[in-house]
């Protein structure tokens, strides 16, 4: 049974208190789900958190705001029992961020879709070469009349290839670098795009690169305005990045949870491993790492539900921390588990392919580190 005191913390209300109870009480009873086609887990559990309700917290009704906290606990119970749960919920927020945010009255017609579980959604930003420099984007659209012209790639997109809508961001030229972006809102069965490449990792997630070619989209496609692209995606990452690592902190619940059982249930020398002191120790290490990514995680989700308008350095310490701390968790439950521990289709070695990722997606460690000492710095 996953520690839960931490919902007595003045960071939550009773709304979330309730929340954690009933989505508990879903996964349960729904997961973990079939992997066996991946493509088919991930519309099958679209749509189970559609119709369970859990999808409308992805998004924001016009002129409301995105509830952080519920965002990072429906991401920490959803990974704490399937990763791939977990990912089916981030990608219908974080795909849509930038509607909820910035989207216009027609365009939030999709949003409604996304958070009904009857779309799905995905988030075009990283390119060949712009992942982190995300200022480096090569797409480039340029106006023509009342549309405009996308060409380019992007790359290691998630839900690429099964999503039914993309938030694409390209150069339209405003500025240099930064200053010349915009995003816009592309139908996956818009004429000139197409899915190039599916891309297989060590944790089976839909994957893709995607290609556009003389692709075009009506003026008003674009989400807010021209050359506002950098701060639209900037804005829904300083969101999202939190969330991160809440998911990390699920995995990392989960892993020490199964090392709890197993120090308890194994013997060694006569005795169950509980009673070694270095086994002691390691359990330890682990549960104080996971309080301390719960502190900061919980900290960046309430001050940005208290009205911060940025929460850039608290959510990438929330982001940087949990994850590596995560990765050391697992680690250590991989061996506390012995040869089980990397036995395929077992909880701890699902979780150890599970958690690397989340060190690269949505800004990398060492970039969060960067962004981190130039906050501190003050530059």
């Amino acid at each position: 049974m996953a520690d839960t005191s931490f919902l007595s913390w003045p960071f939550f209300e009773a709304k979330h208190r309730e929340l954690a109870e009933r989505l508990a009480g879903w996964c349960t009873e729904h997961l973990p789900a079939d992997h066996g086609d991946v493509d088919a887990a991930c519309r099958d559990l679209v749509a189970a958190l559609g119709e369970a309700g859990f999808l409308k917290l992805s998004g924001a009704d016009e002129g409301e705001k995105l509830d952080v906290r519920s965002l990072c606990i429906l991401r920490e119970t959803l990974a704490r029992h399937d990763g791939l749960a977990d990912f089916a919920f981030a990608m219908q927020g974080l795909g849509m961020g930038a509607v909820s945010l910035f989207g216009s009255a027609e365009q939030r017609e999709w949003l409604q879709k996304t958070r009904a579980g009857k779309a799905i959604s995905a988030f075009a930003l990283t390119e060949p070469a712009s992942g982190s420099d995300v200022a480096n984007i090569t797409v480039s659209a340029r106006r023509d009349g009342n549309h405009f012209v996308l060409n380019g790639e992007k790359t290691w997109i998630s839900n690429g290839g099964i999503a039914d809508i993309y938030v694409v961001f390209a150069r339209t030229g405003e500025g240099p670098g930064a200053k010349g972006l915009s995003a816009f809102l592309v139908p996956a069965d818009t004429p000139g795009f197409e899915i190039a490449e599916r891309l297989e990792v060590i944790a089976p997630h839909p994957l893709a690169r995607l290609k556009f070619t003389e692709m075009r989209l009506p003026a008003d496609a674009m989400i807010g305005e021209p050359g506002a692209g950098f701060r639209i995606a900037m804005s829904v990452l300083d969101i999202f990045r939190a969330t991160v690592g809440a998911a990390a902190l699920g995995f990392a619940r989960r892993a020490l949870d199964e090392s709890l059982k197993r120090a308890k249930e194994r013997e060694l020398f006569g005795a169950p491993l509980a009673e070694l002191q270095m086994v002691q120790g390691h359990i330890a290490d682990m549960a104080l790492g996971v309080d301390a990514s719960a502190l900061l995680i919980y900290r960046a989700a309430w001050t940005k539900d208290m009205g911060a308008a940025r929460v850039t350095r608290e959510a990438s310490m929330a982001k940087l921390h949990a994850t590596e701390t995560a990765q050391q968790v697992i680690d250590q439950a991989v061996q506390l588990h012995g040869g089980d521990g990397v036995r395929k289709g077992t909880v701890v070695e699902s979780l150890y392919r599970e958690i690397r990722a989340l060190r690269i997606y949505e800004g990398a460690s060492d970039v969060q580190k960067i962004v981190i000492a130039r906050q501190a710095l003050g530059s």
